[in-house]
């Protein structure tokens, strides 16, 4: 067990503590998966920052890029002028259904109602350019459902996200954001989110002064499916956001509903193809409450969890010849890390601690399940 192991409950940390996590967290090329195994490896997140030169040297970096001290301290001053908290895995306001997916974020940004990440939540998702409908069905499920008790979790995307969260403003809404709480996006819904900041949540795992990129939406997308007991889609096209959302919540054991639409409507394609899939098909609020109140309570596993990664703490730096056996095994192509350690005979613990190194020096990408892929030299 080590200093700061990230657990789902009763984390405390002190400030001084609570920086170096935010810091490292802001470091390059250090995500939810590298920042659990630097935890794991060095039982702090202070330990952690003075061992990354070496690491991503070892991984073939010529140094990393580690925010300064200043830095920090102005982002806490941002979220201080902004009236928002940090939120670290394991505090008693951390969301419990997204500490319980994998990789979960080690740290999250939040202004509003606290209280509200701790009652079940169910989200509503869809179409930027839904029909008039469609935003009637969304609102009209989310006032229903807020008036169950239910918190109505959405990403603030023009159309169905924002009807979600107007019918369920009154009732608790919470909106995640893919860039930083001071870069809410798109500029048409910033009353809205202005009101949600107000009288629900806003939420972020990226920085002050982060403006979302395209890649950005889809982890936005996976915080929203992790919030929730079920996700609902009400319209939404072939080729949607909407059907990441859904296939990242089922990935996540969570239920996935879909509202049938016309089959001459393009817009009606996704929601279609999610129902000839095996979601649950939903024309009244009952249909989701049905489903999702057995489940309120008990714990949710994710379809393909992935497995705790071996102690790192007292592993033995590798030599090269492990390093050079682990590059040969990897290419552009995902392997599972299982495979890695079956090909090269290595223990465990050293193929993470090669592949932590190679992370922190951005010479590897993660895919869903585990599996790795080799990214070529000044990518």
């Amino acid at each position: 067990m080590t200093a700061e192991t990230l657990q789902t409950s009763g984390l405390r940390l002190d400030e001084r503590q609570r920086r170096a996590w935010l810091r490292l967290i802001r470091t390059d090329n250090v995500g939810p998966v590298t920042f659990r195994m630097l935890i794991n490896r060095f039982g702090s997140a202070e330990a952690a920052l003075e061992a990354l030169p070496d690491l991503a040297r070892r991984g073939g970096a010529r140094r990393v890029q580690i925010p300064a001290e200043e830095d920090i301290e102005a982002e806490i001053e941002a979220a201080r002028r902004m009236g928002a908290q940090f939120i670290v895995m394991g505090e008693m306001h951390y969301p419990p259904l997204l500490a319980q997916v994998d990789n979960p974020p080690p740290l999250i940004a939040a202004k509003g109602d606290l209280d509200l990440l701790r009652r079940p939540m169910v989200a509503i998702v869809g179409a930027r350019n839904a029909s008039l409908a469609a935003n009637k069905l969304a609102q009209r499920f989310a006032v229903e459902l807020g008036r169950a008790g239910y918190v109505v979790a959405s990403g603030l995307a023009r159309g169905i996200d924002a009807a979600a969260h107007r019918g369920s403003l009154e009732t608790g809404t919470v909106a995640v954001l893919a860039g930083g709480l001071d870069r809410p996006y798109p500029p048409e819904n910033h009353a809205l989110f202005d009101a949600i900041g107000e009288r629900g949540v806003v939420l972020t795992e990226m920085p002050f002064g982060w403006t979302p990129r395209a890649r950005d939406f889809p982890r936005r997308n996976r915080i929203v499916a992790g919030l929730s007991y079920g996700l609902l889609v009400v319209e939404a096209a072939y080729r949607s956001g909407s059907l990441i959302s859904a296939r990242l919540a089922n990935e996540m054991g969570r239920l996935v509903f879909a509202i049938p639409g016309s089959p001459l409507d393009p817009r009606a394609e996704g929601t279609n193809k999610l129902l000839k899939d095996g979601a649950i098909l939903v024309t009244e609020t009952q249909d989701i409450l049905a489903a999702v109140a057995p489940l309120v309570g008990q714990p949710l596993t994710s379809a393909g969890t992935m497995e705790e990664p071996p102690d790192l703490s007292t592993v033995p730096d590798p030599g090269e010849s492990e390093r050079d056996l682990i590059l040969e095994a990897l290419g552009s192509a995902p392997v599972g890390i299982d495979e890695i350690i079956h090909h090269t005979g290595l223990a465990p613990a050293q193929v993470f601690l090669v592949l932590l190194e190679l992370d922190l020096a951005g010479r590897i990408e993660r895919h869903p399940g585990g599996a790795v892929s080799l990214l070529p030299l000044g990518s």
